[in-house]
């Protein structure tokens, strides 16, 4: 394995006599855990080979335990959870008494960005290798489950084939970048990232002078007005912005996440031209190399660096130490004032072209449904598709005379192209099913609430966010929902332990980003969670005021009213 990074001569240090947080910049390469360990044995990026040529041929059991719980990561691979194990045995068991012999494979989508071809590549991989499996992700990727390491081979293959690949998907490596699905043909576009994006791409990804980070690296580039990629909960994030003498560019944001500590990201004041995305976006990334804590991994995150140096220093170092010139100052965004960021519904392109946006159920697809979507797209005269960061997707560049048939097509297949507040709002993680931190089940719970709720209440109009998460490390981003669902073990009315959920009330992203309330003692029942959500909701309509949002309200109501 090559030696970890050399760090820029102005940033080494001499190692001090204790061990510091890990952080290599200040000379603490001795590994401090296992996984640091395992990482400076060997690069994650070179476990492929052993894949292609031991492990697909000799099968699961011949696996070495490092490349199985580590670094097959780095290619988009974990293990899934074995079935028939309860939620209240995920902290108990040992992970080989967790794992099946088959894996979650996370296919990266940079901007949510495909064609037609790519997608139903997607499909057919579905369903002949993954089980009809492939879920949509709030980070506009798609993953299969039900893959068997013999077939990972021929999978990576067929993706290669198309453009597409599984290459960091997973790992402590820079994961997947977000973009606006609009990018480039949307009306009210401040700037196009795109360029960005794929200069970021080529630079960074597969590169291994950035493969071994002290956990994974989150990035967010979007020109759009409406605020869609969640730049708040990013390690990085570009937001577009006009600056006032330079023209259009990005305003600069670290430190965002969520998880177990949630923070949100912060400006560091700095615009950002399109053509220097990219370096900046290195400087950033190689801060975080040198500089992250890795000597407890549940400190091994930019957000709590940027926490203990503050906005300031961060940027001073990032200045002095990487890019080697300073940054210009600019503008923070202006606000969001669309009431969804989502893009869902019929939209007008600049170049008079349509695309429309549609919402499957909290993410849940397969693979005979991404290329019955396919086929309807290049039917219509499209070859492109979206991904976004809500577990929805979007046609591009439809024909005016081709728009109608196209709704109908996609309804056909139970996509809502104006769906309800609930089927629009409602995420959910991969939860109990196949996810090995999970405790409860999420997926199926979700959608069952989303018909519950519409038929409950056919009126409500307003915009609400619900996100299910079935374990407290918030991958569907619990705390910044209207309603965020945390799940956990729960005693019922008769003092049994079931299934259920703490509930989070009243986070936001974009107007006016903030956490969700926790209501002391407040937590619900899986069976009682249609109810508890009718509940608090009637109480809002009947409660609020003049077009005061479900976030804004739950932040003054009574904690009785959010009983």
């Amino acid at each position: 394995m090559a030696d970890a990074p050399t760090p820029p001569a102005a940033s080494r240090r001499k190692a001090s006599r204790h061990r510091g947080e890990g952080q290599w910049a200040v000379g603490h390469f001795t590994p401090l855990n296992g996984n640091e360990q395992f990482k400076k044995d060997d690069d994650g990026l070179n476990v492929r080979t052993r894949i292609e040529t031991i492990y697909s041929k000799a099968g699961f059991d011949s696996i070495d335990p490092n490349d199985l719980r580590g670094r097959m990561r780095w290619w988009g691979l974990y293990t899934q959870r074995r079935p028939g194990i309860d939620g209240g045995k995920t902290a108990v068991l040992e992970p080989e008494e967790l794992d099946d012999e088959y894996f979650m494979l996370r296919v990266r989508i940079d901007g949510g960005r495909l064609t037609t071809a790519q997608l139903r590549v997607i499909g057919e991989i579905s369903q002949e290798f993954a089980r009809g499996t492939a879920d949509l992700t709030d980070r506009q990727n798609v993953q299969f489950h039900w893959i068997r390491i013999e077939d990972v081979p021929e999978i990576w293959r067929r993706l290669e084939g198309v453009g597409l690949s599984t290459t960091e998907a997973c790992g402590d490596t820079p994961r997947v970048v977000l973009g606006s699905p609009v990018a480039g043909i949307a009306e009210d576009e401040i700037i196009d990232g795109t360029p960005a994006i794929e200069e970021i791409h080529r630079r960074v990804i597969g590169n291994p002078e950035f493969s071994n980070l002290p956990r994974k690296f989150k990035t967010a580039i979007s020109g759009s007005p409406l605020l869609d990629v969640a730049h708040e909960i990013n390690d990085v994030a570009f937001v577009g912005v006009e600056h006032p003498q330079y023209g259009p560019g990005f305003d600069l944001w670290v430190g965002g996440g969520l998880s177990t500590n949630p923070k949100l990201g912060v400006r560091l004041g700095a615009w950002v031209p399109l053509e220097e995305v990219a370096d900046v976006h290195i400087g950033v990334i190689s801060v975080f190399r040198d500089y992250g804590y890795r000597r407890l991994r549940n400190r091994a995150r930019l957000k709590f660096l940027v926490a203990d140096w503050g906005a300031e220093k961060f940027r001073q170092v990032l200045e002095d130490e990487y890019l080697l010139r300073k940054l210009v100052d600019g503008p923070a965004p202006a606000e969001p004032v669309a009431r969804w960021r989502d893009h869902i519904g019929v939209h007008r392109q600049k170049d008079g072209r349509f695309y429309v946006g549609f919402a499957p159920r909290v993410g849940r697809v397969d693979g005979t449904l991404l290329s019955k979507i396919a086929d309807l797209a290049a039917a219509h005269g499209s070859d492109r598709v979206r991904t976004t960061v809500e577990q929805k997707m979007l046609v591009l560049d439809v024909a005016e005379e081709h728009v109608d048939s196209l709704v109908a097509g996609l309804e056909a297949l139970d996509f809502q192209v104006t769906p309800s507040p609930f089927r629009r709002g409602t995420m959910a993680c991969t939860g109990i099913e196949f996810c090995k931190l999970a405790i409860v089940e999420t997926k199926a719970r979700g959608a069952a609430l989303i018909d519950e709720l519409e038929r409950r209440l056919p009126e409500f109009d307003e915009p609400l966010t619900i996100n299910v998460n079935g374990c407290p490390n918030a991958c569907a981003r619990i705390q910044v929902a209207d309603i965020g669902l945390k799940g956990q073990l729960v005693l019922d009315g008769q003092g049994r332990q079931v299934e259920g959920f703490q509930v989070h009330l009243g986070g936001a992203l974009g107007l006016e980003a903030g956490f969700g309330r926790k209501v002391r003692g407040l937590k619900v029942t899986a069976e009682e969670l249609p109810d508890y959500v009718e509940r608090v909701l009637r109480r809002y309509l009947d409660g609020r005021e003049d077009g005061e949002r479900f976030a804004a309200w739950a932040s003054r109501a009574p904690q009785e009213a959010l009983s």
